[in-house]
């Protein structure tokens, strides 16, 4: 079980696998008032970083589940750097349907809701998983700006404008299925400068090492297209998010 091979080749030297920043990270951490010993449940966990840093800063544990074997690695080699390692657990494994044994404070998707077939799926997932008053997390892409022609939005590697929604209506769809929004931090352009553009000088130096790779060439292609496909789409007409919902009650 991995993900596709490019991902963990274009993605390998990144910390974290979205456009927040650790900075914004380290925000998102103090906006939700952790409580020391909370457990966190982060389906799609990538590299660990947000776990770990938590873990580290406000002394919570709790368990991060990712298919990508080498982020997995990651993430268990950040948890022994930052002296969490027995506060935090990284399962290499499906996240989809992943529901933790004990109920959790935090049960968070950030930046995967395709583990639950959508927003809506994933939500109904992490449900399950979060004890009475706790907080779900969802990390999710909007539009910044409504793409004029479907084209654009295919430039920015959704499949239709309708992938997506504005920020109003994001959140009116979060409390439409019986949540409130109670927290959300925004990634920015510089943030997603540093999620993308961090990709290219790893591409770079791979390419560099494994010139006869069988995904030489398909990383030599996005090499050279991608800086001029992100500066004219994504970084223009999309946004990301992570949002804060707790069940309301009544």
């Amino acid at each position: 079980m991995d993900i596709p091979r490019i991902f963990n080749i274009t993605e390998s030297a990144h910390r974290i696998h979205n456009p927040i920043t650790p900075e914004k990270l380290a925000t998102l951490g103090a906006a939700l008032r952790l409580e020391p010993g909370a457990r966190v449940l982060d389906l799609g966990s990538g590299s660990g970083e947000m776990l770990c840093t938590w873990a580290r800063d406000h002394g919570v544990g709790g368990t991060g589940v990712d298919m990508s074997q080498l982020f997995t690695a990651q993430a268990k080699r950040r948890a022994e750097e930052l002296g969490v390692a027995d506060r935090v657990t990284f399962i290499h494994g499906d996240a989809a349907g992943h529901v933790a044994d004990e109920k959790v404070d935090v049960a968070a998707c950030v930046g995967a809701t395709w583990i639950g077939g959508g927003v809506a799926g994933t939500i109904a997932l992490l449900r399950q998983s979060l004890r009475t008053g706790g907080i779900i997390l969802i990390g999710e892409p909007y539009w910044r700006q409504l793409p004029p022609t479907e084209e654009v939005a295919k430039g920015c590697l959704a499949h239709a404008i309708a992938d997506f929604l504005m920020l109003p209506e994001l959140l009116a769809v979060f409390g439409r299925l019986g949540y409130d929004v109670v927290e959300m931090v925004l990634a920015d352009q510089d943030g997603w400068d540093r999620y993308e553009a961090a990709k290219w000088l790893t591409m770079r130096r791979w390419l560099d090492a494994h010139p006869g790779d069988a995904l030489a060439e398909e990383v030599r292609t996005l090499l050279t297209s991608e800086p001029g496909r992100y500066a004219a789409y994504t970084r223009e007409y999309l946004g990301w998010g992570v949002f804060a919902l707790m069940p309301r009650n009544r």
